[in-house]
């Protein structure tokens, strides 16, 4: 099955939709969430934060994150939260945040990137028609999750 892009329609109301996610190394559980519109670092800034509230609840230590070189990745405010976060959480006894970026264009090098290839060939549609609330329904059913945050219940 290929995919082929389609030419939107004039009266489609649907935007963009976003959907970060990361895999527990200990567990294999993946968390996702989605936003509508294009990914930024405001939303990178929530899904961190979700992130760091299940490790307080789950006590974990350290939460590590591996990068591509997406602009909402590295964008200056996204990154001096960060530095702000791991003073204050070193000195709180907070969850350690950690940030790796990848080479550039080496994704087979992140290992959620697999994963994603595989969500996509499963959830897809030939014909391309598919609503953003089926979409993220299928990504959740997939992954064998629910969307532990929703930017429209921020």
């Amino acid at each position: 099955m290929r995919l082929v892009e389609r030419t939107p329609v004039s009266d489609e109301t649907e935007k963009a939709l976003a959907c970060f996610g990361a895999v527990r190394q200990d567990t294999q559980q993946t968390y996702l969430y989605f936003s509508d519109g294009q990914p930024n670092s405001e939303h990178t800034w929530l899904f961190i934060m979700g992130l760091l509230t299940i490790a307080r609840r789950e006590k974990t230590r350290v939460v590590v994150m591996i990068w591509d070189h997406a602009t909402w990745h590295k964008s200056k405010r996204l990154r001096q939260w960060i530095r702000s976060y791991k003073l204050a959480a070193k000195e709180s006894g907070q969850p350690r945040l950690l940030t790796f970026l990848l080479p550039r264009k080496s994704p087979w090098l992140n290992p959620i990137e697999a994963r994603w290839v595989h969500a996509k060939r499963k959830t897809c549609e030939p014909d391309g028609e598919l609503t953003a609330q089926e979409l993220k329904r299928r990504l959740a059913a997939h992954f064998d999750t629910e969307p532990f945050w929703n930017s429209q219940t921020i």
